[in-house]
């Protein structure tokens, strides 16, 4: 299911549609696909934040799997939404805040 697409019910029982996520915050893959191999891996290499993952990488990898996240409801200031739902991924990057302020202020 598209969640994107999906209608959500308002306290008062109307329906509202979810509004779409906004493109160009994640990969142009028309872009990609119309680069060279030479011109991607320059990219790469470029990239500081890119490590190649060799055998020495694999024999001490672990698998991780994440933590299930519980549904919430809160009230936030309607400004403060609007920023963080210009990005696809706010509500991760909002759990992301509000862990480093947790553990800014050694509660873990």
């Amino acid at each position: 299911m598209n969640r994107s697409k999906m209608n959500r019910s308002k306290t008062n029982g109307s329906k509202t549609k979810r509004s779409h996520p906004k493109r160009g915050a994640g990969t142009d893959w028309g872009k990609l696909r119309r680069m060279s191999a030479a011109r991607i891996r320059k990219g790469i290499v470029a990239d500081p934040e890119a490590h190649a993952t060799d055998a020495e990488f694999w024999k001490s990898a672990q698998v991780v799997m994440p933590t299930p996240k519980e549904i919430v409801t809160m009230r936030l200031d309607a400004d403060l939404l609007r920023w963080f739902r210009q990005q696809r991924g706010y509500q991760t990057r909002i759990n992301a805040i509000l862990r480093a302020y947790m553990q800014a202020h050694g509660s873990v």
